[in-house]
C-alpha cells in the first residue's frame, strides 16, 4: 500500500503545528537524557535555520511543536531535527532503522486566530494522557516558561502567544494560565481535529488566501497522491457538468453520461460513491463508465476536442459563481 504524501505549504513567515510519532507508536524518549538531547537539537535547529519555536511538548512516543519560519524553510529544519535525533537515539540505544513513523506532520496555522487554542491543546497533552493532573506538573513542555517558572531561553519565544492575551506582560501571563486551566476536561475543538486532515488551521479567508497565493497551480491539476489538495479544491457542480456536457455532445449522444462522469471524477475531489449518488449508479458502474469514456476518447479526435471544450466551459462557469 502506497501512503499519500502530506501536502507541504512553505513560505517566509508561516506558522505551523508540527508533530511526529514513534514508528508503530513506540517510545521516542526513553530517558531524561534523550529529552535533553532532543531539546539541544531543537536549539541547534533554531540557530541553524532561524526557525522560531513558540511551543513544544515532548510526550513518551511523540512530540508537538508550534514553529514560525521567517525563511520559509520548514522542510530543511525538520529534516535536520529528526535526522540528528534519530542518529543519537539509535546509537545510544543500540538500534537501527526508522525511529519516527513516516514523515512528520505539519499543519499551516493562522496564528493570530488559532495559536491560543492550539497552544492550550499542546500544553494539555500530558493531562489528557493522564500522565499528570495539571500541566504545570509536566516538566517536558514549554508551559513552565509560559508560567514564568523557568528562565527564558533564547531559542524559545513566548511573547507572541502571550501578547494575544493582553498588552501588559503579567496580566497576559495570568490570563493565559487561566485559559489553559479552564481547558482541562474539555473536548478537543473540532477545528484542531479537522486540521490534521486538511493540513490548514485557519478561517475561510485565510484558507482562500493560501489557495490563491501558494496553491494556485497545484489546485488546478488533479493530484491523487495528496488528499489534502483534493479537500481544498472546490467541489464541482455535478448538474453544471452534466448540463454543459449535454450542450456540447447533445442529449442523445451515447457517450454523454460516461464522459460527464469521467470529467466529474477527473477534475474533482468527489469520490465514486458521491458521483454515483448523483447519477443513481453503483460505485462499480461509475468506475466502468469512466473506463468506457477513456476507451471511447482514445484515438477519437472529435471526442477529445469535445471533452476539452466541456472542461473549459465548466472552468469559465465556475469562475462566475
Amino acid at each position: 500500500m502506497i501512503l499519500a504524501r502530506q501536502l507541504r505549504i512553505q513560505y517566509p513567515g508561516a506558522f505551523y503545528h508540527v508533530f511526529s510519532r514513534g514508528n508503530q507508536k513506540q517510545p521516542v524518549f526513553l530517558s531524561d537524557d534523550d529529552r535533553f538531547f532532543f531539546l539541544k537539537c531543537l536549539r541547534e535547529a533554531h540557530e541553524k535555520y532561524r526557525v522560531i519555536v513558540h511551543v513544544y511538548c515532548l510526550m513518551p512516543n511523540h512530540y508537538h511543536l508550534i514553529l514560525e519560519t521567517p525563511l520559509g524553510n520548514l522542510s530543511n529544519m525538520m529534516h535536520f531535527l529528526n535526522t540528528a535525533y534519530t542518529v543519537y537515539f539509535n546509537t545510544k540505544h543500540k538500534r537501527c532503522g526508522h525511529l519516527f513513523q513516516g514523515r512528520y506532520k505539519s499543519i499551516l496555522i493562522e496564528a493570530e486566530s488559532y495559536a491560543q487554542e492550539l497552544s492550550r491543546y499542546i500544553h494539555l497533552n500530558p493531562v489528557r494522557s493522564k500522565i499528570v493532573e495539571y500541566p504545570e506538573q509536566y516538566p517536558w513542555s514549554a508551559y513552565e516558561y509560559y508560567r514564568g517558572a523557568a528562565g527564558p531561553e533564547k531559542w524559545l519565544e513566548t511573547a507572541f502567544i502571550l501578547s494575544l492575551f493582553g498588552e501588559h506582560p503579567e496580566e497576559a501571563r495570568k490570563a493565559y494560565l487561566e485559559f489553559v486551566t479552564k481547558g482541562i476536561g474539555l473536548e478537543i475543538p473540532a477545528s484542531i481535529r479537522n486540521s490534521v486532515r486538511k493540513g490548514i488551521l485557519g478561517s475561510d479567508e485565510f484558507v482562500a488566501r493560501i489557495k490563491n497565493e501558494h496553491l494556485g497551480e497545484k489546485l488546478s491539476k488533479p493530484d491523487r497522491e495528496k488528499p489534502q489538495l483534493r479537500k481544498l479544491r472546490k467541489k464541482p457542480d455535478l448538474p453544471l457538468i452534466l448540463s454543459i456536457s449535454e450542450k456540447v455532445l447533445g442529449p442523445r449522444n451515447k457517450h454523454l453520461l460516461p464522459i460527464a462522469i469521467l470529467i466529474s471524477h477527473k477534475n474533482s475531489a468527489l469520490k465514486l460513491r458521491e458521483i454515483g449518488e448523483f447519477y443513481s449508479l453503483s460505485i462499480s458502474s461509475v468506475s466502468n463508465a469512466c473506463s468506457r469514456a477513456r476507451v471511447a476518447i482514445a484515438g477519437n479526435a472529435t471526442l477529445t476536442n469535445a471533452m476539452e471544450e466541456i472542461e473549459q466551459a465548466i472552468a469559465k462557469a465556475e469562475e462566475k459563481i
